[in-house]
């Protein structure tokens, strides 16, 4: 198989890839000959072996996850596809379902054969109506074709699919909070040990993984974990990755890309370059709850191990573009007051931490800052690192790089006792 688009390669302008088109490209087959051929420990170990990182934020690699279940475990067990994607400027799973929703679906039964599930959720947020819809009418498909249900394929393995609704709240995208979420609980971060799959939904062990990542799966296990190595541009990383992209380019959009291809190249090859008048000043690299690039990062490579030694973070790669006409305490304001609203409340430096910067930024932004104000930034920014689980330190990481990055900027507002982007 050669390099290029993995989960992508079938993306259609105006349809999904239909359950009889899948298989007709090999669908199902790797379901088939996993039940056929292979143990839950086999097919753990494969997955380990491609060394498929967490696509959903954290990067965390998904066999490692999936071999934390311990093989005494309490059944029943579950296993929770995160379709959350709250966070602003990610859509790539929103893309990846309504291109190929069967890639999740047999990455899931995959998955919960390798931990010995017999239920699974596709936790998918409210405003993916569409996909839900589409999500539970193939899942039935499916079942019809028998590789959902009991028995599958006269394996002796059952599983079966829930399409379940979050109630609309970005906390609820984080595994802890996710699984309250879907016991009906008031979904505010529990923190392990014990983790969730030792005890997770119901006391019961429980895997959860993004819907880009299990979506690899089935591609992992039909061509092999050297494949799947061999598709990244760098050695520490392996596979393509989706990067949402948004903002000051000229292409907006969603685009599967080698893990490892540099930034530039990301907005000029495939996004269109930047706007016509536009100069590129920053971007984040992961969604808005990662540290800004700035010119000097133009060139990085776009992957887990390079963005870390840089002291940044890959996150969902959702690349959101700024320019040069951008204000960019403004833009942080703005991503202060979306985790200010969207903290659960729990712990301190969240509830109250957020509030006290928004307010800080607010007046820097309207022109009634002061130098002092600067200085309070940075320890309460610090502070958000203390908190109870990873919604703070990540809400920290665009208001830290503001003042790293475009300290000049926040002091032309200070003394110039206005925003000079303002008109």
């Amino acid at each position: 198989m050669t390099n290029g688009p993995v989960l992508l390669k079938d993306r259609k302008p105006d349809s999904i890839l239909t359950l009889k088109e899948y298989r007709k490209k090999g669908g199902y087959k790797a379901l088939a000959d996993v039940l056929k051929n292979d143990s839950p420990k086999d097919v753990r170990t494969k997955i380990e072996a491609a060394d498929l990182k967490g696509r959903g934020g954290a990067g965390f690699p998904a066999g490692k996850k999936w071999i934390s279940v311990p093989e005494n475990a309490p059944h029943p067990r579950y296993l929770i596809a995160n379709t959350d994607e709250m966070e602003p400027g990610t859509f790539k799973d929103r893309v990846l379902i309504l291109a190929n929703p069967h890639a999740l679906i047999e990455g899931m039964i995959i998955a919960a054969y390798a931990v010995s599930a017999s239920k699974g959720f596709v936790f998918i947020r409210p405003g993916y109506e569409l996909v839900a819809r589409i999500l539970e009418r193939e899942i039935g498909l499916v079942r019809e074709a028998g590789f959902l249900g009991g028995n599958i394929r006269r394996s002796g393995f059952s599983f079966d699919i829930e399409v379940h609704r979050s109630g609309g709240r970005y906390i609820c995208g984080e595994a802890t909070a996710l699984i309250n979420a879907i016991m009906g609980k008031r979904p505010n971060p529990f923190r392990p040990p014990p983790y969730p799959t030792v005890k997770g939904l119901w006391g019961k062990p429980t895997v959860v993984n993004n819907t880009e990542t299990l979506a690899f799966v089935p591609y992992i296990i039909q061509n092999g974990a050297e494949w799947f190595r061999k598709l990244a541009l760098t050695e520490t990383c392996s596979g393509t990755k989706l990067f949402a992209v948004s903002g000051r380019v000229a292409r907006p959009g969603c685009y599967e890309l080698p893990l490892g291809i540099r930034l530039s190249e990301i907005i000029e090859n495939h996004a269109g370059g930047m706007r016509e008048g536009s100069q590129f000043k920053a971007c984040l690299p992961g969604g808005a709850s990662t540290r800004y690039l700035t010119e000097e990062h133009y060139n990085i490579r776009m992957d887990f191990d390079t963005l870390a030694k840089a002291g940044h973070r890959l996150g969902t790669a959702a690349v959101i573009v700024f320019d040069q006409t951008i204000c960019m305490v403004g833009a942080t304001l703005n991503l202060t007051r979306f985790f200010m609203r969207e903290s659960c409340g729990w712990c301190t430096p969240c509830r109250d931490g957020l509030p006290y910067i928004h307010e800080l930024l607010s007046r820097i932004e309207n022109g009634q800052g002061t130098v002092e104000h600067v200085e309070m930034i940075k320890k309460m920014a610090g502070q958000l690192n203390h908190a109870y689980c990873a919604f703070a330190p990540g809400a920290a990481g665009p208001i830290e790089s503001l003042i790293t990055f475009f300290e000049a900027e926040v002091m032309d507002h200070i003394h110039g006792r206005r925003c000079p982007f303002r008109r």
